[in-house]
C-alpha cells in the first residue's frame, strides 16, 4: 500500500476552480450521500459542526472510495488537534480565524515532520500510515500535507499579506460571516463594504502567489468572488439544504403559512455560517 495523494492540493494548482460543500451534519452516512453528488472537495467542520476525532475519522472512511477530496475544519488553531486529525487520515487541514504571520508559521510547522516541522512521529497508531504500512508515508507525508488559513478578523485582515506570504501556508480561505461581523455588519455579507474587504484580500492573497478561498452559498456571490480569483468556492452546507428541502416539502402540503410557522424557530441564515 502506498501514500494517497491528496488530490485537493493538487487541484489547487489547477486554473479551473473547485466547487464544494460545507458538510455540519457531522454523520458519515450523510457525508457519503453528499460524496456522491460530485463535489471537487468536501469540509468536514468540526468548528460549528458537532465533530470530533471519531467522527471526523468515519466520515474520512466513508469518503474513502470517492472523488471528492476531504477538507477539515478545526475548532482553533490547536497543534495537538492538528497531529490528530492528520494521523487519522486528514491530508487538508482548515485553521480558523488566523491573525498573524507567527500563528501561520506554527500551524505549517505542526503539519509536517521533523527536521523541517513539528509533527509528532507514531506511524504504528495512524491510519493516515495504514499502521506502519503505507510504503514511504514518513518519506512522503510532507508533501502532500496541506494547510489553509482562515482569515476572518481585522487582525487577520491587516496581516493578510504576511500570513500569505509563509512557506507551508497552501492556500487561504476567508471568512465571510465573520470578517462581516468585525467590520460591524453582522449577519449582511452582501453590505457593500464587507465586498470590497474580500476583494481585496483575494487580491492580496492572489498576489503572494497562494489560491484564494471562500464560502458563498448564494450563487450570484459565488460567481463574484470566482470573477474575483477565489480558487476554490464552497457553494452549499448540508444542513440548509436539508432544512430548506424540508420546509419546501412541507409548504407543498401543509400551506405556506403552517411551513413557514413550523420553521421560525430554527431559521437561519446560509451566508453566515463561516
Amino acid at each position: 500500500m502506498t501514500l494517497k495523494a491528496n488530490a485537493f492540493k493538487r487541484r489547487l494548482a489547477e486554473p479551473a476552480p473547485q466547487f464544494g460543500l460545507w458538510l455540519g451534519l457531522a454523520d458519515a452516512y450523510t457525508a457519503e450521500i453528499c460524496a456522491g453528488a460530485g463535489f471537487d472537495w468536501l469540509l468536514l467542520d468540526a468548528e460549528h459542526g458537532p465533530n470530533d476525532v471519531r467522527t471526523v475519522l468515519a466520515q474520512l472512511q466513508a469518503l474513502e472510495a470517492y472523488a471528492s477530496a476531504p477538507v477539515v475544519r478545526i475548532p482553533s488553531a490547536d497543534v495537538a488537534l492538528i497531529k490528530q486529525m492528520m494521523d487519522v487520515g486528514a491530508q487538508s487541514i482548515l485553521v480558523p480565524a488566523v491573525d498573524d504571520a507567527a500563528q501561520a508559521q506554527r500551524l505549517a510547522r505542526a503539519m509536517r515532520y521533523p527536521p523541517g516541522g513539528t509533527r509528532g512521529v507514531g506511524t504504528a497508531l495512524a491510519r493516515a500510515a495504514r499502521w506502519g504500512g503505507a510504503t514511504g508515508y514518513l518519506a512522503g507525508a510532507d508533501a502532500e500535507a496541506c494547510l489553509v488559513v482562515q482569515i476572518e478578523t481585522l487582525a487577520g485582515v491587516h496581516n493578510a499579506a504576511a500570513i500569505a506570504a509563509v512557506p507551508g501556508v497552501d492556500a487561504v480561505f476567508i471568512g465571510p460571516a465573520d470578517l462581516a461581523a468585525a467590520l460591524g455588519h453582522l449577519g449582511d455579507v452582501a453590505n457593500a463594504e464587507v465586498q470590497r474587504a474580500i476583494e481585496a484580500l483575494v487580491g492580496t492573497i492572489r498576489a503572494a502567489g497562494k489560491p484564494a478561498g471562500i464560502l458563498a452559498a448564494d450563487e450570484a456571490l459565488a460567481r463574484r468572488y470566482i470573477g474575483w480569483g477565489c480558487s476554490f468556492v464552497a457553494v452549499g452546507v448540508d444542513t440548509v439544504l436539508l432544512r430548506t428541502a424540508a420546509r419546501d416539502l412541507a409548504r407543498r402540503y401543509l400551506g405556506t403559512a403552517a411551513a413557514t410557522q413550523a420553521t421560525e424557530m430554527q431559521r437561519s441564515k446560509s451566508d453566515g455560517y463561516t
